[in-house]
């Protein structure tokens, strides 16, 4: 979620401060360890993480909002541009007023695909090939809209992108063409009545046959089946008290338990299938209000945007293992 107005940041931080506690954690479970930063960024060149794609060598493909840009970084830190989107005269973007790069997605074949919000005909998903071509607009979505997190399901030849504003999440035909209002509903909806700080349905990832959306304003993440026929089934409710939560990633091999970035206050939770949840990391391992996090194998990756902080964008590494019991 890129950086919002004052009394956005008051918001956010103040539901993060109020955050009730989690239940406690039990033996055996997951937990997260040896967090470093491997890349600090530069907010004076707009270069805030929103999202997160991985690439088959570990490296990581990141959004950066402000700076229209997509780069590549390497488990070592080094970074290389791989895209710029356009620049738009007069962006008219609700929330933040600018220009913004969100949601990313990766296909099989290195294709990437992101979000760009602009308050235009610009908003919309676009497509960044492997050959260095010019980023292209595929899907435009509507311009009084921010569509924020992205996935991407091959098998199905369909973009999932989560509308913070209109609380709706469209469905587009990977190849591009018309949007489809795939679900809406209550629980996507933002709950905040300042322009500036209403922010819906946020992160967005396909898993085992659902889509699953965080809601940053109402502080719950919700699973949506996807029947047989490709429509959505009805919405579920599977945690809350998540306030101002953004984008997420699920450990895998674990079923439903989750590792979410709560931006407002600079934390990352684990959230168990049951919905209990508890804190794993914090700003003391250099998180500066978290944006997205992905997970591959024992490797957890978190960006963090700075968007309230105004300090060290980054991307972290860390660990995540089974806890041992006792």
């Amino acid at each position: 979620m890129p950086r919002v107005h004052r009394p956005a940041v008051v918001t956010a931080v103040a539901l993060a401060a109020g955050l009730l506690a989690a239940a406690p954690a039990t033996g055996g479970e997951q937990t997260v360890s040896d967090p470093r930063v491997v890349a600090h960024l530069q907010l004076a060149r707009g270069e805030s993480p929103e999202n997160i794609a991985l690439e088959p060598d570990g490296s990581a493909d990141l959004t950066l909002s402000n700076a229209r840009q997509v780069v590549n970084v390497t488990r070592e830190g080094r970074t290389r541009v791989l895209a710029t989107l356009p620049a738009v005269a007069n962006p008219k973007t609700p929330v933040v007023g600018a220009a913004v790069v969100l949601g990313i997605a990766r296909a099989e074949n290195g294709t990437l695909y992101v979000n760009y919000a602009t308050g235009t005909a610009r908003t919309g998903i676009w497509r960044i090939a492997r050959d260095g071509s010019a980023p292209r607009q595929i899907a435009e979505l509507p311009a009084n809209g921010f569509p924020n997190g992205l996935a991407l399901d091959e098998r199905r030849g369909v973009l999932y992108a989560a509308d913070s504003v209109l609380g709706t999440v469209w469905r587009v035909p990977c190849h591009g063409g018309t949007p489809t209002a795939w679900a809406t509903g209550a629980a996507l909806q933002p709950l905040n009545a300042r322009p500036a700080a209403k922010v819906g349905a946020n992160g967005l990832r396909l898993h085992r046959d659902a889509v699953w959306v965080s809601n940053t304003n109402a502080g719950t993440l919700l699973r949506i089946p996807v029947r047989h026929d490709g429509s959505a089934g009805a919405i579920e409710t599977r945690a809350t008290r998540l306030f101002a939560i953004d984008d997420f990633g699920f450990v895998e091999r674990h079923r439903d338990t989750v590792l979410a970035a709560m931006t407002g206050g600079s934390e990352v939770e684990l959230v168990r299938p049951d919905g209990t949840h508890r804190v794993v990391l914090t700003s003391q391992d250099g998180l500066s209000n978290p944006t997205s996090v992905a997970v591959r194998g024992r490797s957890v990756y978190v960006t963090s945007a700075a968007y309230f902080t105004r300090r060290d964008p980054n991307l972290l590494l860390a660990r995540v293992h089974q806890r041992a019991r006792g």
